[in-house]
């Protein structure tokens, strides 16, 4: 069987190795070699613009237990997370750089992959495609799945951190510590109470970049901008990205604390971790290097803003992420309402089954709810959800047959034993 997939994301290259492992003839279009959009810089699939971590490996939450889920499916993109991790404490984070060649390389030398270096124009209906495109759609192609699926879409702001060297940073202000480990992975820029609320009103009456008039201020909560939590209030920072939590500098904790996280294998490059901002770079530059430790940072790169969209999957999308009363169409990744790095290539196993059970012409087999992969579909699928709002891998959603709890960390490892036994189980099914 042939199956055009449009985007070398994470999911379009998941579910392009996964296809072709099974002997599906793969046609991936990927257009940013002929024309990037805005925030992309790599040459090579499966770039990572906005954050180089998959976030954390613990089993007590969320996406912890995905992970687990995506190792009993084999999960190529995973694979290459793993292969090209770097220290980063309790998650999983990555060498950006060598994680997007390490897919882009196994993607091209793949025997059942055509790689299409364009944009694809027009989405015939008659043939088996999948649109991956990721939530950085152009006008032009939107134009085009609003064709295929009605004027239906989303969508809400999303920024990227900055990214500064390491060695323009002064190590006689800061120290290194990790909050959940002992490998002390992460430099920390330590705050006293008074050199805080200076930071704080900084970042409160801070110039930002102004948003186009038809944009409308809709923030996704995990990507919130750093200048929006603080205009929260102070809390928000100190329960947030600035706590102080486990990060006593030899046994002196600080009122407040930054953590900056590597970002490359040489340890050359480091980001400031939740400080996502639509601060204009003259702001950053003023703002960020008023810090301790960073009087002379050198950034590599501003955060920036950017619209990301997503289709209303409740009313387009069945349990398949097939496109209603279009049987050939589906949708993975972030541009279904997914959100975060690891939920967007997960996605893209529905659409691998589904299309292994039309290959192998039998029924398809909705993925079990009572899985993080199956509630987060379940979720984005709810026909009773008016509008979506998007959804990272979270315990809230998921279906718990047991209701008998003597703590929080009890229920946490009920339902990472029972996602792993769910899977196993319908992988058996389907096998």
């Amino acid at each position: 069987m042939e199956v055009t997939i449009v985007g070398a994301g994470l999911a379009g290259c998941e579910l392009a190795y996964q296809l072709a492992e099974i002997g599906f003839k793969v046609k991936l279009y990927e257009k940013k070699n002929v024309n990037k959009n805005e925030i992309q810089s790599l040459n090579t699939f499966a770039e990572l613009v906005c954050s180089n971590t998959f976030r954390s490996k613990s089993t007590q939450n969320a996406v912890g237990i995905l992970k687990e889920e995506l190792r009993l499916l084999n999960s190529f993109i995973l694979d290459c997370a793993y292969k090209t991790a770097i220290p980063a404490d309790d998650a999983l984070a990555v060498d950006r750089v060598l994680f997007s060649q390490l897919v882009d390389k196994t993607i091209r030398e793949h025997k059942n992959i055509e790689v299409v270096e364009e944009e694809l124009k027009y989405i015939d209906e008659k043939k088996l495609t999948v649109i991956t495109c990721g939530p950085l759609v152009s006008e032009e192609f939107k134009t085009e799945i609003n064709r295929v699926i009605g004027n239906q879409k989303l969508f809400y702001l999303d920024a990227s951190a900055p990214i500064l060297t390491k060695e323009s940073i002064d190590f006689n202000q800061v120290y290194f510590k990790s909050r959940h480990g002992d490998d002390n992975s992460y430099i920390c820029i330590p705050l006293n109470q008074e050199e805080f609320e200076e930071f704080h009103n900084k970042l409160i009456t801070g110039s930002t970049v102004k948003l186009k008039e038809f944009e409308k201020e809709i923030f996704f909560k995990g990507c919130q901008p750093i200048e929006q939590i603080a205009v929260m209030g102070k809390k928000a920072l100190l329960n947030g990205p600035l706590s102080p939590n486990n990060l006593e500098n030899n046994n002196q904790k600080s009122y407040a604390v930054i953590q900056l996280r590597r970002d490359d294998a040489l340890e050359q490059l480091y980001n400031m971790v939740g400080f996502q901002t639509n601060l204009t770079w003259t702001e950053q530059k003023r703002i960020f290097s008023s810090l301790k430790g960073l009087q002379n940072a050198h950034f590599v790169r501003y955060g920036v803003m950017h619209k990301n969209n997503f289709i209303n999957s409740p009313k387009i999308l069945n349990k398949k992420l097939q496109v209603m009363r279009k049987k050939n169409i589906y949708f993975a990744g972030q541009i279904t309402g997914v959100e975060g790095y690891i939920e967007s290539f997960a996605s893209s196993f529905i659409v691998f089954f589904a299309l292994k059970a039309l290959k192998e012409n039998r029924k398809f087999i909705p993925f079990p709810k009572e899985t993080i992969l199956g509630s987060l579909i379940n979720y984005i699928t709810n026909e009773k959800i008016k509008k979506l709002k998007p959804m990272k891998a979270n315990m809230g959603i998921i279906e718990v047959h047991n209701d008998k709890f003597q703590n929080k960390m009890q229920k946490n490892e009920y339902i990472f034993k029972q996602s792993l036994e769910n899977i196993k189980v319908y992988l058996k099914k389907i096998n």
